[in-house]
């Protein structure tokens, strides 16, 4: 296939795009493996398809995730501080599994296979869960835990097997799903082109949507079902929701753009390590022109650059050992100057990821411990119906529909006026204002829990459950920022062939997150413990937890982590290419060939943050 336009001997030798090419359309295939039509495949249409699957998808994953709390603690019986450890390392597990996904398909399989296969995965997994709910057979005797807790038999042995079981094939079905729905909807736009570069970042916007769409009927429609017809139907219903989502997938076949894999997407990157240490005695050459592949590619501007000179030890693989005897050397042992930039900007993405950690695990309070504390509250709205303390977290979405295109429709132009910015305002602007709202959510939880608990204990009262919703309200504002400004961000610094794994980091960070808050929850239970105290949140009864104590810690802690944002994202890093960068060298390691880079097109991302 070829992958470039050439347009004369001398670029051909030399590797250099003219930036003119349709380099994105030149290395897309249609379903047949033939190059495709930018007349007939990709644009939003095509994409549009991809987010029928996400809405479905994540439909059918958060009815399941969001009152997963419920189902372990009523039906299987697992005591409160367990059933919460076990929600967030399933969810956890999920952006875990997102890494593999990424490798798989930018790998070997692509993006539309991968997600065709893992989906099956994902909907057997739904179906299991369903049948164990169904089947008295398969969970402990029924039992009350609030009235009979103690005597509560918890699910045990193949009962327990089962479940996770099925659990953890949805986990490694939609962990796999996940990282390809956002890059292959991305994959039909091309970033080189102006026109479709908006129409990028208006998809990012759609993307959020969808979730947000299918998030809204999850903690409505799906959780109402569960609770009033029982978890087998809900799980059931998830099901279908996933089936629906895989029809939505194959039935865009005919107008996708597909990017092939490309080999082991990691290879490139292990090399410039390899080689980096075996030259590790080598001085580096004091112009950058002598470094290898520097004259292949327009990159003499950038490496000169101070901002540049991070990770400069990773120059030493691109050194060339001149012996006499003109002898090629190995991949392993000489890496062009664009495979150590490659590398120098993933190990700069890493403090962007990181401080993304604490924001999930705020994430992670509101699917269990915030819907346990709507449990302990007045979920009645009118006479003969009550609200399902998981559907909560519909709010901020029922508001999210609205604010979205809004956002997309009017903010964007607006700001994009003044700061010339096709997505309005930087991606690392984006989440750095996120990251400063999510610390208000934390606040809002942390007074309401305590006025909640003062009411019950010192007054026997019962608060209404709309009291909780301002800390829903705010986190959904924050998630639209932050969720959709990393998952940008990180897809714009992806190479060629590595949009799926570069995506998945994203959902990395939300693993992190969950599995952050499984080891804070005992971590505080274990500081917190004496001898008249069981801990924050040891007890099964939140009246006689301190959850509200708890919260404010969040709060501390993530106005510390937006403080280490604003450090890392305003001063270290300071660059982009906004062009993709093949990491790939010939058998040789002696010519850097695919699309060019443009130096002139390195410009800052972002100085300062709102």
């Amino acid at each position: 296939m070829e992958t470039r336009r050439q347009t004369n001997k001398g670029e051909e030798g030399m590797g250099v795009s003219t930036g003119h090419e349709d380099t994105a359309t030149a290395t897309t295939v249609d379903w047949r493996g033939r190059p495709s039509n930018p007349e007939k495949h990709g644009g939003m249409r095509a994409a549009s398809f991809v987010l029928g699957l996400q809405a479905f998808e994540i439909m059918g994953i958060a009815a399941v995730g969001n009152n997963l709390i419920t189902y372990v603690i009523n039906e299987m019986h697992f005591p409160l501080s367990t059933s919460a450890n076990i929600v967030t390392n399933f969810i956890g597990t999920v952006f875990l599994l997102a890494l593999l996904g990424g490798c798989i398909s930018d790998s070997y399989l692509g993006s539309f296979w991968t997600m065709l296969i893992f989906g099956f995965v994902e909907l057997s997994g739904f179906i299991l869960l369903s049948v164990q709910a169904h089947l008295p057979q398969l969970k402990p005797p029924q039992c009350n835990m609030v009235t009979d807790g103690e005597r509560c038999v918890e699910a045990k042995g193949f009962k327990a097997f089962i479940f996770y079981l099925a659990l953890y094939l949805v986990a490694l079905g939609s962990g796999c799903v996940k990282p390809n729905m956002v890059a292959h909807g991305a994959d039909q736009f091309n970033r080189d082109s102006p026109k479709q570069s908006k129409s990028l970042s208006s998809y990012f916007n759609a993307a959020y949507f969808a979730f947000s769409i299918g998030e809204l009927i999850a903690l409505t429609v799906l959780v109402w079902v569960q609770t009033h017809s029982g978890m087998d139907v809900g799980f059931g219903v998830s099901a279908a929701a996933m089936a629906m989502g895989l029809i939505s997938l194959v039935s865009g076949t005919l107008l996708y753009r597909n990017k092939p894999p490309q080999g082991s997407i990691l290879t490139p990157i292990a090399q410039v390590f390899v080689a980096a240490i075996l030259k590790r005695k080598q001085r580096c050459p004091p112009s950058p022109h002598m470094l290898h592949g520097s004259q292949n590619n327009v990159l003499v501007g950038s490496v000169a650059t101070s901002k540049f000179n991070k990770y400069r030890f990773l120059d030493k693989a691109c050194i060339k050992i001149q012996d006499g005897n003109n002898v090629k050397e190995s991949p392993w042992r000489l890496c062009t100057v664009a495979q150590v930039q490659q590398v120098k900007i993933l190990l700069s993405v890493i403090p962007i990821f990181a401080c993304t950690i604490v924001f999930n695990t705020i994430l992670a309070q509101m699917q269990t411990f915030s819907v346990q504390q709507g449990s302990s509250m007045n979920t009645q709205l009118t006479k003969n119906f009550h609200i399902p303390p998981a559907s909560l977290q519909a709010i901020p979405y029922i508001i999210l529909i609205f604010l979205v295109p809004l956002y997309d429709a009017f903010f964007v132009p607006f700001a994009r006026r003044f700061t010339g910015n096709v997505s309005g305002i930087s991606p690392l602007q984006r989440i750095g204002f996120g990251l400063f709202v999510a610390t208000f959510s934390m606040v809002a939880a942390a007074i309401m829990e305590d006025k909640r608990r003062n009411a019950a204990v010192n007054e026997k009262k019962i608060l209404s459950i709309f009291w909780i919703t301002p800390q829903f309200l705010i986190f959904g504002l924050s998630e639209m920022f932050t969720a959709v400004g990393l998952i940008e961000f990180f897809y714009k610094q992806s190479s060629t062939g590595m949009q799926a794994f570069l995506t998945a980091i994203t959902y990395f960070s939300y693993s992190f997150g969950f599995y952050f808050s499984s080891v804070l929850v005992s971590l505080v239970n274990k500081i917190t413990s004496s001898s008249s105290s069981d801990g924050w949140l040891k007890d099964d009864d939140l009246n006689k937890d301190r959850l509200d104590l708890f919260y404010w810690l969040l709060a501390v802690l993530s106005f510390i982590n937006f403080l280490n944002y604003l450090f890392w994202a305003g001063w270290w890093y300071s660059y982009k290419p906004s062009s993709s960068v093949p990491l790939q060298s010939d058998a040789h390691g002696e010519e850097f060939m695919g699309q060019g880079f443009n130096s002139s097109k390195i410009v800052a991302d972002v100085n300062s943050i709102p």
